[in-house]
């Protein structure tokens, strides 16, 4: 097998499509360093472990010696990507821009070597389009190719507004690809119609059509809908490494090996071979899964945090070990009854109340072993109460 094969066939691992067939290869035995374009907006100030699916693919070219091109979205932040949205998404003031890039570059430095990353912001050629420029990008792309998208079509057929600045979005998401001239540009397969947005204009500013790979969004805690922030199901790559080892063990055994295909990166083989094991009960999905959950935390966090994280477990959920449990010692001066809301928050198990109302209608909120059914519950707290948020969150107030 020659070298071009072998190294396509590793980026191809994984994908759900590779625009047009053929031509990655084509790019990779020309023997040239290639730009490598993924584009994201700073809509929150976390990134999680579905951004990690793609930042792994592109570490993959990374290591490879190509040119990476992470480029941060900050003025398309302004209009919100309408990709997957059923009504149009409110605009973000610059000041939630800057704050939500602030830890972007310390995340992504979890995956990507950061001295070799080249960071751009797509405000530096978007703001100085003045009002001739726009009309003529406008004018390279019809509005019927703009309502073929999925999410604008369903918009359209439910009567939902559409804003024009909606539109736009795709445009200047592609106008991207021609400015940084990229070969290739990553996405999950909800970009897909913004990344051959980028294909399209570049031919049509007469440049060499990028290369188009999209890779599979991965599932939230829940199991059904993709991993979000807004939907309380993400593991955050800036939470503490035992917390996100918590909620890795609280997936479902069918979600567990998604997560072994797209974060880790296991071949199909491998994986049935552990299902065939599992299925003969020759293999304990529990086991399984907390050697899931080491490797992901060792991958993304460290070796030594995975192994605490894992022993943590195991003292506090398979020992029932409380003195493992989280120490949180609450402010001076705190209010006594408090609100379970504000406790919550207080220790760090949520950060909205909306998280806290998922997780009190869920029952999955019990102090000192008693259940919290009401929203509106205020807490009495003491040293030494056991606060359990979730399957595999604990905390113990000192």
């Amino acid at each position: 097998m020659n070298e071009t094969k072998t190294v396509f066939e590793d980026i191809a691992q994984g994908t759900v499509q590779i625009v047009p067939e053929g031509e990655l290869e084509k790019k990779f035995s020309l023997g040239k360093k290639l730009n490598i374009k993924l584009g994201m907006d700073p809509t929150s100030p976390d990134l999680h472990l579905g951004h990690a699916v793609v930042l792994s693919k592109l570490k993959q070219f990374q290591d490879l010696g190509h040119n990476v091109i992470f480029l941060i979205g900050d003025f398309t932040s302004r209009i919100g990507d309408p990709s997957g949205r059923s009504k149009t998404r409110p605009s973000l003031s610059d000041e939630d821009i800057a704050n939500n890039m602030k830890t972007y570059f310390e995340q992504v430095g979890k995956i990507l070597d950061a001295d070799k990353v080249q960071v751009r912001y797509n405000s530096e050629w978007l703001s100085k389009l003045d009002m001739a420029d726009l009309v003529k990008l406008a004018a390279k792309v019809t509005v019927a190719r703009l309502i073929e998208r999925e999410d604008f079509k369903n918009r359209l057929e439910q009567k939902q507004p559409i804003g024009f600045h909606e539109l736009l979005y795709p445009i200047f998401q592609g106008y991207d690809s021609v400015v940084l001239d990229a070969d290739v540009e990553l996405g999950g397969t909800d970009q897909t119609f913004n990344l051959l947005m980028g294909r399209f204009l570049q031919e049509q500013f007469g440049k060499e059509p990028q290369v188009v790979i999209t890779v599979p969004l991965l599932e939230g805690l829940d199991g059904t809908q993709k991993m979000s922030k807004s939907l309380g199901n993400a593991i955050g790559l800036a939470e503490p490494a035992d917390q996100a080892f918590g909620k890795l063990m609280s997936i479902s055994d069918t979600l567990m090996w998604r997560y072994f295909e797209l974060l880790l990166g296991t071949p199909k083989a491998e994986i049935s071979q552990m299902q065939e094991r599992v299925a003969a009960s020759n293999l304990h999905p529990m086991s399984l899964k907390k050697d899931m959950a080491h490797k992901i935390v060792a991958k993304f966090w460290s070796e030594k945090e995975a192994d605490e994280a894992r022993a943590t477990f195991e003292a506090i959920f398979q020992k029932k070990d409380y003195s493992k449990a989280k120490e949180v010692k609450l402010p001076s001066g705190t209010a006594n009854p408090l609100w379970v809301v504000d406790l919550l928050k207080l220790i760090g198990a949520i950060k909205t109340s909306s998280e806290a109302k998922r997780l009190i209608e869920a029952n999955g909120l019990s102090i000192d072993g008693e259940v919290v059914s009401d929203f509106k519950t205020s807490i009495s707290w003491k040293s030494g109460m056991i606060i359990k948020a979730g399957k595999h969150r604990i905390y113990q107030l000192v």
